[in-house]
């Protein structure tokens, strides 16, 4: 099976309705140029409000449910025969989530994600705002074919990569908000190590990568983040397909052949001579098993 990613990276207003509409204009022009799944940078809908601490920026959660965009980008899915999955801040009763919902090319929305590992720290106070999610991970059939999809600080463990493999995901996707370490001691430029740990990802998995940044600078309450773009997409093997610069709006495309990528996972042997009896160590906090 052959389908392709398309990958955008995009700067953001804080003005939801600005970044909904260049939005859609990215996917259009990634599914002009053949693209069936269309990834968008987490939080796309303004700027990365997590910098800091405040009561009002809870008013930008929604619920699924009568969604100020979501159905928007469903039409446009339909649309263009186009797998769509879409971040969004997530309001359910009293919890707040940071979620992906997975659109199939059909329009129909086929399930939720909810961002697993919350992150806290200078410039990414995300713990203030989030609920960790609540509904494991996941890998999404969809028309162009299994889906996984987390979300930034989820990229960062091993774990999260290969539970959606496991599930049968053939693409991991990473809708990503990442850039300068505000009060880092000294210099500090995480765009290589970021890099090299999703593409470890692709290699342990035999599965193809796409991850979508965010690019440009932005101010919020009196904290500076400079988003560092460099989103691509990676084979099976963690050849680099595509990529983009630090500073640019792009829409990365690369065709994607399943069956290659599924004939070389099954004959590299790596789900093959997994030894889950001895991971047990990997449920624990502290590494000790339990008896």
């Amino acid at each position: 099976m052959s389908v392709a990613l398309g990958v955008v990276q995009m700067a953001m207003s804080d003005v939801l309705e600005e970044n909904v509409a260049r939005a859609i204009e990215l996917v259009r022009e990634a599914a002009s140029r053949g693209a069936t799944v269309v990834l968008l940078p987490e939080l796309f809908e303004g700027y990365y409000w997590p910098q800091a601490q405040r009561e009002r920026f809870f008013e930008r959660a929604h619920p699924v449910d009568d969604h100020p965009f979501i159905g928007r980008f469903q039409a446009l899915a339909r649309e263009l025969g186009v797998v769509l999955p879409l971040s969004f801040f997530e309001r359910a009763g009293h919890a707040h989530y940071n979620s992906l919902v997975m659109i199939d090319a059909t329009g129909e929305q086929l399930g939720v994600y909810r961002k697993s590992h919350i992150p806290d720290g200078p410039g990414y106070m995300e713990k203030y705002y989030f609920t960790p999610g609540d509904t494991g991970f996941k890998a999404f059939a969809t028309r162009s074919g299994t889906l996984g999809a987390a979300i930034c600080w989820d990229q960062w463990y091993p774990e999260t990569a290969r539970a959606m493999a496991l599930q049968g995901a053939e693409v991991l996707l990473y809708p990503t908000s990442i850039g300068t370490e505000p009060e880092a001691a000294g210099p500090m430029d995480t765009s290589r190590m970021w890099r090299r740990v999703m593409l470890g990802h692709a290699v342990a998995n035999a599965c193809y990568l796409g991850a979508a940044n965010r690019v440009g600078r932005e101010v919020v309450e009196g904290s500076e983040q400079t988003f560092y773009g460099t989103s691509f997409i990676c084979d099976f093997t963690g050849e680099i397909l595509a990529e983009a610069d630090r500073t640019e709006e792009t829409v990365l495309v690369a065709p994607l052949n399943l069956d290659d990528a599924r004939a070389f996972r099954a004959g590299m042997g790596f789900f093959r001579d997994r030894r889950p009896d001895l991971y047990g160590p990997l449920l624990t906090r502290d590494g000790k098993t339990r008896p």
